[in-house]
């Protein structure tokens, strides 16, 4: 009977390891992160504004790509640190520019170079930072709502089932979403300038770090308050990088910007994908052995 029961639950957490869908929550997985929202913000900026698509357009272009994304990761039977971390780089994207469509409108401030227009489309609903972040995250606030009354878990490690993922994902759009809301506020509206608003996100983030060894305080939730605010440190730290030196950034352009983001991800990507396969020998050798 305990033979029976104890290799009950061994299939099942082999049948957990092989079904899992989402990374484990390292110090690995915080970098790529930030590497992910920070790229999101140069590469939004670098279609919208520098190219000139527009807010409108691309944001429509870069949402068809989240949900191009988001197929093939819901579909993936396991864990995928390629598939994972295009879905977490194309909601970046389109947060970015979800954001500035929402907030943003055809005023000269959010013009360059003596434009009247920026791309096709609508310019912005010129809705304003406080009216756009209470919107996002009255949608943020309903999707864990919903998400509670399912009575599925909010902890990613044990999120194995698409109606959970799906729940997921939402909320991680709506969060890189809002994100990018605070991290512009705060870099264009606050007076804190890019890099004080980087600084403030990071202090806040070290907070949370302390808050881990205080027992009442949940990790589940620290862990979500933490996903939300890497995207203000994202946003900053993108608009530091890109932004002329006369308003306080470093002018490296969002094109180069993007590149060596972009290259930077990949190598990380690249590392999380071989440290995947090295574990997925062991996992499917005891697989086989208790099948």
């Amino acid at each position: 009977m305990e033979k029976s029961e104890f290799l009950t639950g061994a299939n099942a957490t082999i049948s957990k390891n092989v079904m899992k869908k989402l990374p484990e929550v390292t110090l690995a997985f915080w970098i790529m992160k930030i590497a992910a929202t920070t790229l999101g913000e140069t590469a939004g900026d670098l279609f919208a504004q520098t190219l000139g698509l527009g807010y409108f357009l691309t944001t429509v272009a870069l949402f068809l790509v989240f949900v191009v994304t988001l197929v093939v990761q819901l579909r993936s039977t396991r864990y995928n640190p390629f598939f994972y971390w295009t879905v977490i780089l194309s909601t970046s994207m389109a947060g970015t520019t979800m954001s500035d469509f929402m907030n943003r409108d055809a005023s000269a401030k959010y013009l360059s170079g003596g434009s009247k227009s920026l791309g096709w489309g609508p310019q912005g609903l010129g809705l304003g930072y406080p009216t756009g972040a209470a919107i996002l995250v009255s949608l943020l606030i309903a999707i864990f709502v919903i998400w509670k009354f399912t009575g599925l878990t909010f902890s990613i490690r044990d999120i194995v089932t698409f109606r959970a993922e799906a729940l997921f994902w939402s909320a991680i759009l709506v969060s890189n979403t809002l994100g990018t809301s605070m991290g512009d506020f705060l870099s264009d509206s606050s007076g804190l300038g890019y890099a004080g608003g980087a600084l403030l996100v990071t202090g806040l983030l070290a907070g949370l770090l302390a808050l881990m060894w205080v027992p009442v305080v949940p990790n589940v939730l620290l862990f979500w308050i933490a996903f939300v605010l890497t995207r203000p440190l994202g946003a900053t730290v993108g608009d530091f990088l890109t932004k002329p030196v006369a308003k306080g950034g470093l002018d490296l352009g969002t094109a180069g910007s993007s590149v060596a983001l972009l290259v930077l991800l990949i190598g990380l990507v690249g590392y999380a994908q071989a440290r995947e396969r090295r574990g997925a020998g062991p996992r499917n050798e005891v697989l086989a052995e208790n099948s």
